[in-house]
């Protein structure tokens, strides 16, 4: 390492060190091939492409990429002129203003990876495309890379589609839940409606420049497609743009995994990706193999009336996706409400509001040790948490932002209070808050102070905060419960009929 270092130089290392994924100080011709791809401009074929047999009388799809840059007015650091931040930091997102390829046509068979894994799989039962590797235990991976690693299997297609967005998407983002998920919406004799959602994330820096990570919340969307995979009637993919808040964006300042990493976060109108029409064949042939027609020598496609789809059994789409959001986020087992819709479901059911607030978004993955992350991946996803909060509690999870905003809207005086009353008690990062239906705090702790007492031993506590005889061997779940059950302790006085 000490060689190295005084070969290369810091920033050398580094660019080394993003190539040299195993750490064994030696870049393989697998590790090389960013660099190779780069300097030569010529990407060859992927194994799994290889595998690939193209049936040359097989379907092919038309797909159009819609996209609308980062506002960024947006992020918070814009606030002050984006003060202390280099021109240099924010280059990849300042130039990408376009997708990447803004029309693609694949073969209809590639979509054979949104296929369910067996036949008999009930409507909203999810599977994963491509399965999470990560958890609390095996903590995330490196911020110090550059070029994504070569898709595999079913990875093969989520990173073709997503790199009509960028040249460079990772199919399996850095931090827990990474991944995608699919479930059946709706079924027919002979053709498939399934909801998915990916998780990934894109890096738009290139040396020299350090890496800048751009994560949306998530990509979601559906696919109508016959169940041997030949034909796709629809397909969809986009990032919700219904929050004011919908992108995470990290950048590194220094040549180290523990340099400094700014965070920021904001919003993005549109990424989405679209089928022209259904896929339609080149060739099509009678039942003695002579060709009846064919595509057009201008590219024209063959005309067709497609047979409507009676489905079957169906799901709606929001069952759907909450079906794969508690597959993503088992802590989501409990509702999570809107901050208003909570308190309005809170005064007519005579209940508590339990409300986690936080500077960024859920499936932002903050670099602080209180963030809304280690909570939903510990004492939010276990079961006592989750029984108690699903029979005494409402739950909301709210961004600053949004609450701010909510607080300066003087249409409402009501939702504009109960935002004051949250935001007085809020502390960066996350802060849990319990509160009467009419926004009156009587209950909240900080994330970090939440983590701190709990990596306390035992022995240590002067409270009763850490009696096991409740048989919770976790001091989180431990603590949590014992912070839901002193809320509803002081509540009594306020909720007696």
């Amino acid at each position: 390492q000490e060689l190295a270092l005084k070969s290369l130089g810091n920033e050398g290392l580094f660019l080394f060190s993003s190539l040299d994924t195993n750490k064994d100080l030696y870049l393989s011709p697998e590790e090389f091939k960013p660099i190779a791809e780069k300097l030569t401009g010529v990407a060859p074929v992927s194994e799994s492409e290889e595998e690939e047999t193209p049936d040359p009388d097989g379907e092919t799809l038309s797909i159009v990429a819609k996209f609308q840059p980062l506002v960024m007015e947006t992020m918070t650091k814009s606030k002050d002129g984006f003060l202390g931040i280099s021109h240099v930091a924010l280059s990849g997102l300042r130039n990408w203003t376009a997708p990447a390829a803004p029309m693609s046509v694949l073969l209809a068979r590639q979509f054979k990876a949104f296929l369910p894994p067996k036949n008999n799989l009930d409507l909203g039962d999810p599977w994963w495309i491509i399965p999470s590797e990560l958890n609390i235990f095996t903590g995330y991976l490196s911020n110090n890379r550059f070029y994504p690693p070569p898709p595999k299997g079913k990875e093969v297609l989520i990173h073709k589609l997503l790199s009509m967005f960028h040249p460079r998407p990772f199919v399996r983002t850095r931090f827990a839940p990474q991944g995608a998920v699919a479930c059946i919406q709706a079924s027919s004799s002979f053709y498939y409606s399934i909801a998915f959602r990916i998780h990934a994330e894109f890096q738009l820096n290139e040396p020299p420049n350090f890496p800048f990570w751009f994560s949306p919340g998530q990509f979601t969307g559906y696919i109508v497609l016959s169940k041997d995979s030949s034909h796709v009637r629809d397909f969809r993919l986009f990032v919700p743009n219904n929050r004011s808040l919908n992108v995470d964006m990290e950048w590194l300042y220094g040549a180290s995994e523990s340099s400094n990493m700014e965070v920021d976060i904001g919003y993005l109108p549109q990424m989405e990706l679209e089928s022209t029409g259904p896929s339609i064949p080149s060739v099509i042939h009678d039942e003695h193999g002579n060709v009846l027609a064919s595509r057009d020598p201008s590219g024209e496609p063959i005309q067709f009336v497609f047979e409507e789809i009676t489905w079957q059994q169906e799901i709606p789409w929001q069952e759907a996706a909450h079906r794969l959001e508690v597959a993503m986020y088992p802590f989501k087992k409990v509702s999570y409400l809107p901050f208003t819709e909570a308190f309005e479901r809170a005064q007519a059911e005579k209940k508590l509001v339990h409300s986690i607030l936080l500077w960024a978004k859920p499936p932002v993955p903050l670099p602080v040790p209180g963030s809304g992350r280690t909570l939903r991946e510990t004492v939010l996803e276990s079961s006592p948490i989750l029984a108690l909060l699903n029979e005494s509690f409402i739950s909301s999870w709210s961004l600053v932002k949004e609450l701010e905003e909510l607080q300066s809207n003087r249409e409402n005086e009501f939702y504009s209070k109960l935002a004051k009353l949250h935001l007085e008690k809020y502390n960066f990062p996350v802060e849990m808050i319990i509160c009467l239906p009419n926004g009156t705090v009587i209950h909240h702790i900080n994330a970090n102070d939440f983590l701190d007492m709990t990596s306390m031993k035992p022995e240590d506590v002067e409270s009763s905060i850490f009696s096991f005889s409740t048989n919770f061997e976790d001091p989180s779940t431990a603590t949590y419960l014992q912070f839901l059950k002193e809320g509803l302790q002081r509540a009594k006085p306020y909720l007696q009929p």
